[in-house]
């Protein structure tokens, strides 16, 4: 028996009874992007360049508001956490200095968080670098050090920052994202991963930028990685691993020709500048710049505009006083020029461009460059010095290892890196619905089929009708997955990112209470992440302070899937059943009888109770039975926006696998008639204390108007207690070999479902109507 709380056995993970554990998860929060010392949401300009003083305990919520927001996450049948911080969070100080008390409080809501349960696994959060480049991740001293001037990104448009943005209402969706793709972050991805090739001038305290900042990120994090393994009983009980950084980029590493957009540079949004642009536009030059929207068939070229410096440079000046932070710049490593210029890329006196093919290859060698040679060198390099730091403290650490977004990822199949506890962790999100903030049910687009070439024409990857769509969602994921097999090895694949807008459609659902297009594109992505057979997820986001207004108070996302502004679903629960065992059957083989349908369910936009009574420990299990789960913390949402809904949790509070005595073979929970089916095969019979366990939400599967049926076994539907939280389980026990269990509720009144039977629209019947005229 391991004395790991959670195992891995080639694809599958295990638990210490050696059943097969999904992990169906969240991402805890999308708020600890950005610090509560001072509380600067992005929209927020004030101190925002103050960066060295900054804290971030209180982040991903109060440690005396744990207790609710954990119980409600699980009520909802998470047992996963992945746990966002970033490295600003620990060194924002400055360098080697850490922030030992928000360290001692993510201790302390760690050591909470194991009270309920859950598995967690850390995650060293970024986006397009840092706040101070338009996302989120490393301190403000990082940018200083690479020599960039912060302040001079608005004029430059080396980042779009929401904090620094003229208007924070009308900041474009989504602009965020083409930061990537600008002077900053193109910059600094290179010299954190390729720095010694391509800037061997920037030498800072006697070494490369790259080995600088490289060493300063995974010192923090095994800084953080040590206290939390020297706290006792939260590594490996609590906490089972950590992930590489988010979404890691290549910067300008392979690029052949930086005076053209490369053809892989699938995201084009507003003004688009070409690298070579990009490091005019810092030095203050004027260019003329394409500018593309995003159309319903996907980015268009909409015209040219021209971006105006006007002598603002993105660089520090050259008086910039380098003690403020305690690093010595060596000599050769002049401020206030542009970096590639110094290393012959261009020449500034007459701004020509002197090397295109820069950074496609290595300068010192001449070794052609592409994504390959990257993710299987550059990245890896990095990679195996940050597990080797994480495991030197959290030996028995999983690492879920993060390749780019939409990579394939690096050969380690057979190697030395082909790691027992090592996990494959992509994200994948609908791109069509993220950027256009709409679910449409005519057609969507098979974009990681383009991007791998497997069509002759972008014609062919467009798919039509909402069954279309659900498994194209469903055949994509299955295909990363089997690339990761292909690559990496026998490994789990958990989807650590995925997710949907809530403001859809103009936040129509914020104005009617309506919830009919999140509960489709929700439903449709769990659909295809429970039919490629991944090991497990963990859903994009969850946010305390969300609300109707300002949604994730990040950057204009609204991705939580709760909100100050909206209901949880109400418990069904049948108030005359015993909390113990309120089903059972003893009887191998023996379907129950169809159950009867609550003849008069709500609506699913129906306006709930409006108490707003507040979660203590003392009172959680009264609370979690009513409908009254409310936070703390008041809404700012104007009136025409605060219609409440249930916010399409009938789609993501669905029913799973926890725990099966045996190996999942499949599993799939369909919505619309409310039906959850489960295949298995198991070597033995199931001990008496080990059943397969089944996450059951009371709101599908009321007690005692709930139908089971098996292939075999006994099984018993009851309610799981822990600090005060019911959380409704089916145990079953059955024999060896290939299993089935079939779970029928109770179909309720909404936009995908229905009341005692009568027929509904299905997906292929939605797209067969007028509206499919288009095609």
């Amino acid at each position: 028996m391991s004395s790991f709380r959670l195992t891995i056995d080639g694809q599958t993970f295990r638990d210490s009874e050696n059943r097969q554990v999904t992990l169906r998860g969240i991402n805890v929060a999308a708020d600890a992007k950005f610090p509560t010392r001072p509380d600067l949401p992005s929209h927020i300009p004030d101190k925002f360049f103050d960066g060295d003083g900054v804290s971030f305990v209180g982040r991903p919520f109060a440690l005396e508001e744990a207790d609710t927001h954990f119980a409600r996450l699980r009520h909802w049948g998470y047992n996963t956490i992945r746990y966002i911080f970033t490295w600003e969070a620990i060194e924002s100080a400055g360098p080697g200095r850490y922030d030992e008390e928000w360290i001692e409080f993510t201790v302390s809501i760690l050591r909470l968080a194991k009270e309920y349960g859950f598995y967690i696994f850390m995650d060293p959060h970024q986006d397009v670098w840092s706040r101070f480049s338009g996302g989120s991740g490393a301190p403000m001293w990082t940018l200083y050090a690479c020599g960039l001037n912060p302040q001079a990104f608005n004029a430059t448009e080396a980042a779009l920052v929401h904090n620094t943005y003229p208007d924070p209402e009308k900041f474009p969706k989504m602009i965020w994202s083409t930061n990537y793709y600008r002077l900053a972050c193109q910059l600094i991805f290179t010299l954190f991963f390729a720095g010694r090739d391509f800037a061997p001038k920037a030498i800072i305290d006697g070494k490369s930028i790259q080995d600088y900042l490289q060493e300063h990120f995974i010192a923090a994090c095994q800084h953080l990685a040590r206290r939390i393994s020297e706290a006792g009983g939260l590594a490996d009980e609590v906490v089972v691993g950590w992930e590489s950084i988010n979404e890691p980029n290549r910067g300008l590493v392979g690029i052949q020709d930086i005076t053209v957009v490369p053809s892989e540079q699938k995201l084009q949004l507003g003004t688009s500048p070409t690298a070579w642009q990009s490091m005019l536009l810092g030095s203050g030059r004027a260019c003329d710049v394409e500018t593309w929207a995003f159309g319903g068939m996907g980015p268009y070229k909409s015209g040219t505009a021209l971006v105006d410096p006007e002598g603002v440079i993105a660089w520090l000046p050259a008086d910039h006083d380098d003690s403020r932070h305690g690093w010595k710049r060596d000599p050769g490593w002049k401020l206030g020029d542009c970096l590639w210029a110094q290393h012959g890329v261009w020449d500034p006196s007459s701004d020509t461009l002197l090397k295109k093919d820069y950074f496609g290859s290595v300068p010192t060698t001449g070794k052609k460059l592409n994504y390959q040679v990257f993710i299987n060198e550059y990245f890896m390099d990095h990679y195996r010095a940050y597990r080797d730091a994480i495991r030197e403290v959290h030996p028995g650490a999983i690492i879920f290892c993060q390749p780019p977004v939409l990579e394939i990822p690096p050969r380690l199949k057979g190697t030395v890196d082909d790691d027992k506890r090592m996990v494959y962790a992509p994200h994948y999100y609908d791109g069509l619905t993220l950027m256009t903030k709409k679910w449409n049910r005519i057609w969507n687009v098979d974009v990681l089929g383009l991007l791998r070439g497997r069509y002759l024409s972008p014609a062919f990857a467009i798919k039509l009708g909402e069954t279309a769509i659900r498994n194209c969602l469903r055949d994509q994921l299955s295909a990363i997955r089997q690339e990761g097999i292909d690559n990496m090895g026998e490994h789990p694949c958990v989807l650590t990112e995925f997710g949907i807008p809530y403001d859809m459609d103009d936040k129509y659902a914020y104005k009617t209470g309506d919830y009919s297009s999140q509960l489709s594109a929700m439903d449709a992505n769990h659909f295809a992440i429970e039919g490629s057979g991944m090991g497990g997820f963990t859903l994009w986001t969850y946010v305390s302070l969300n609300n109707h207004h300002w949604g994730d108070l990040w950057n204009g996302e609204d991705l939580s899937i709760f909100s100050l502004d909206d209901r949880p679903l109400p418990n069904y629960s049948n108030p005359n059943s015993k909390s113990t065992t309120s089903l059972s059957s003893t009887q191998d083989s023996q379907p129950l009888s169809p159950r009867s349908y609550n003849p008069s369910p709500p609506s699913y936009s129906q306006r709930q109770s409006t108490d707003q009574s507040t979660i203590s420990r003392s009172n959680l299990r009264a609370t979690l039975a009513t409908t009254s789960i409310t936070p703390i913390p008041p809404s700012t949402t104007p009136a025409h926006l605060s219609t409440p809904g249930f916010r399409a949790a009938e789609a993501f509070i669905r029913p799973s696998p926890i725990a099966t005595a045996g190996t999942l073979t499949a599993h799939a929970f369909d919505l619309r008639n409310v039906i959850f089916t489960l295949s298995l095969t198991a070597q033995t019979p199931t001990p008496e204390t080990t059943p397969t366990e089944i996450f059951l939400p009371d709101f599908h599967f009321p007690r005692g108007e709930t139908g089971v049926e098996v292939s075999g076994g006994k099984w018993t539907i009851s309610s799981e207690d822990r600090k005060g939280v019911d959380v409704q389980v089916l145990r079953w026990w059955h024999g060896e070999g290939e299993q089935d269990i079939r779970v029928i509720g109770v179909k309720r009144k909404a936009t995908c479902t229905t009341v005692d039977g009568e027929d509904d629209e299905g997906y292929l019947d939605q797209c067969q109507q007028s509206t499919c005229l288009v095609m």
